[in-house]
């Protein structure tokens, strides 16, 4: 019979087959390549079994468990779970194993061989897959994800055990208390520990016994003074990775622990389970025994019965004002200091408080936690939503009765002002341009607008040269050489270079939309958005377009509009450098790389990149199915779906195959029969 050496490693084989096969293992070469994501393989059996994966079929089923696999081999090593088949054993320890190369893996531990060694670091390991895992360490690849919170890890056995944080399985329950863990190895077995007392870690200086080897190791830091963990952003050392990890927390803002019942998250376990929670159960056990207020918190109630006694006992040293409680004081040495040290990581924009920026980040993520009971609105903040409340229980506290309104009941402190107001509802504009007929409501207005008819710009900056029609657009022009923001928000202490702007700019926080649509009753923050709306009524489009003669309401879509014809794209993703035409399409398309998902769904908490996917996605659970089909009445949830089924009646095939001229009616149909040609 005719054997078949290998040159490399001198195997022997007795088919040509399997001794070529062995030799691809010393090149290195894998012929077979997947054409779906580019995987290689050393076998066309192996290549044929992973392209499984790809369509999703599980051919060799379980007639036990109903179990399906990809492979015949998966199937019978399976099926030895049902059977209780252990045919391999170890002849050293007698332990027996359903496989082969478990055995073999298994012999390791008794021999001490490490065949497989890592190039970077030289650390040996017993089997090839404890390498591999070893090996992303290094590489700091992380190929398993968790479909819920995408947190990733290095082993599939790692995300199996998270998920069970999102499930809430713990399958390792305790025989004697009950208590269940999601973990058998350490959870369970370190939790017997209280029943059974026992305690194998024992200190060598003092003789002090701990149920974890963990434990031991931070406690014998008490005898050396060792303090391992360091903070790379202070330089302050901790004893305990856990006084680390919790200081770390402030930097990174890492809140690892999160309330069940509204999802808040937490650095410390101790503030859910003492303090949080109480807010849900409704638990305040700590009373002041002069006004009976009752506080979730035993700090709570004392710096309350401050209030009773007057007592201020932190004192500002520069200004001398005095504070009830340190963090009062800690807050407003700030001003002093200027330091903010609450940095937003998506605009590096910084704030004095935490709570400022808890706020502000609301921007980017586009929460807003208060809703209005009546007309279901969201806001940001409390205090927007207590000042929205007030358009439905017709509550004025700040009233002027100097002047008001007769028609929106709106007041103001001079005549002037009351005046220029009520022209709005009236619509009277007494000073008319006499080159164009144009009518504005104030003289002030008219004046500027004649500089457009006369191109005087006489106000001109020093600086840059650049010129302006009126004074006022110039002073705003200067601030931005100066960097003056003289007006801020007390809300969320973002600043403006107008006082204007900042007026429009509190409106997200109070939710006021002064200018209303006599038309459709639609409300808009700002006066030119009303004039922009009023269009869609008329049909007013006074931007076309001079190269397809295309008519838009507003003269940003017209600038947009016009790259179509000269291909610009100027915005373009600092990552993959592709480019768009407009700022939002970049903006939706960061969120690839960020894997922000800013639009969730509140029925199942799916989450989304864009506001429009979200839509089409809670028509799962509304049931709503707005697209029909003209033929035989049948609905979708999409246009694009609605689309695909007409072909079925038309017998429409636009997607054909250049290498055997057949046609399909669906792309994806299209895209897996090109695979036979490839």
């Amino acid at each position: 019979k005719k054997h078949y050496k290998c040159n490399v490693c001198e195997k022997k084989f007795t088919s040509a087959s399997c001794w070529k096969r062995q030799e691809r293992i010393h090149t290195g070469e894998k012929p077979y390549k997947c054409d779906v994501c580019e995987k290689s393989f050393t076998q066309a059996s192996i290549w044929k079994g992973h392209q499984l994966i790809h369509t999703g079929e599980k051919p060799h089923k379980c007639d036990v468990c109903e179990k399906s696999f990809t492979n015949a081999w998966y199937l019978k090593n399976h099926q030895k779970v049902h059977t209780g088949e252990k045919p391999y054993q170890c002849n050293v320890c007698e332990k027996s194993f359903t496989k082969a190369g478990s055995l073999k893996s298994h012999q390791r531990i008794h021999t001490g061989e490490k065949p497989y060694q890592c190039e970077v670091c030289e650390k040996s390991f017993t089997e090839a897959g404890s390498l591999k895992i070893h090996r992303r360490i290094h590489t700091g690849e992380k190929p398993y994800q968790c479909n819920v919170c995408e947190k990733s890890f290095k082993e599939a056995c790692k995300l199996k055990i998270h998920r069970r944080i999102h499930t809430g399985e713990k399958p390792y329950r305790c025989d004697v208390c009950e208590k269940s863990f999601t973990q058998a190895s350490c959870s369970l077995k370190i939790h017997q520990r209280i029943h059974t007392g026992e305690k194998p870690y024992q200190c060598d200086v003092c003789e002090k016994s701990f149920t974890q080897a963990g434990s031991l190791k931070s406690h014998r830091r008490n005898h050396t003074a060792e303090k391992p963990y360091q903070c790379n952003e202070f330089e302050n050392s901790f004893g305990l990775t856990s006084n680390s990890k919790t200081h770390k927390m402030i930097h990174n803002e890492e809140k690892p622990h999160q309330c069940d019942v509204c999802k808040e998250s937490f650095k410390l376990a101790t503030h859910l389970k003492q303090v949080h929670r109480r807010i849900h159960t409704g638990e305040k056990p700590y009373q002041c025994e002069v006004c009976e207020k009752s506080f979730t918190e035993s700090g709570s109630l004392k710096i309350h019965q401050r209030i009773h006694t007057g007592e201020k006992p932190y004192q500002c040293k520069v200004c001398e004002k005095s504070f009830r409680e340190a963090c009062k004081l800690k807050i407003h040495r700030r001003i002093h200091t200027g330091e903010k040290p609450y940095q937003c990581n998506e605009c590096k924009r910084s704030f004095t408080r935490a709570c400022s920026l808890k706020i502000h980040r609301r921007i980017h993520t586009g929460e807003k936690p208060y809703q209005c009971d009546v007309c279901e609105k969201s806001f940001t903040q409390a205090g927007s939503l207590k000042i929205h409340q007030r358009n439905h229980t017709a509550e004025k506290p700040y009233q002027c009765d100097k002047h008001k309104c007769d028609v929106c009941e709106k007041m103001f402190t001079s005549a002037s002002d009351w005046k220029r107001h009520e022209r709005i509802h009236t619509g009277e504009k007494p000073y008319k341009c006499d080159v164009c007929e144009k009518s504005f409501t104030q003289a002030s207005i008219w004046k500027v607008h004649q500089l457009i008819h006369t191109g005087e710009k006489p106000h001109k900056c020093d600086v840059c040269e650049k010129s302006f029609k009126k004074a006022w657009y110039l002073k705003n022009h200067q601030k931005v050489h100066t960097g003056e923001k003289p007006y801020q928000c007390n809300v969320c202490e973002k600043s403006f270079t107008e006082a204007g702007n900042l007026k429009i700019h509190r409106r997200i926080h109070t939710g006021e939309k002064p200018y209303q649509c006599d038309v459709c009753g639609k409300s808009f923050k700002e006066a030119f958005k009303l004039k922009i709306h009023r269009r869609i009524h008329t049909g007013d489009k006074p931007y076309q377009c001079d190269q397809c003669e295309k008519s838009f309401t507003q003269a940003c879509s017209l600038k947009i509009h016009r790259r179509i014809h000269t291909g610009e794209k100027p915005y373009q993703c600092k990552v993959c450098e592709k480019s768009f035409k407009e700022a939002f399409k970049l903006k939706i398309h960061r969120r690839i790389h960020t894997g922000d998902k800013p639009y969730q769904c509140d029925q199942c908490e799916k989450s989304f990149t864009q506001a429009y996917s979200l839509k089409i996605h809670r028509r799962i659970h509304t049931g709503e199915k707005p697209y029909q089909c003209d033929v035989c009445e049948k609905s979708f949830t999409q246009a694009g779906s609605l689309k695909s089924h007409r072909r079925n009646h038309t017998a429409e095939k636009p997607y054909q195959c250049n290498v055997c001229e057949k046609s399909f009616t669906q792309a994806g149909t299209f895209k897996v029969h090109q695979r036979i040609h490839t």
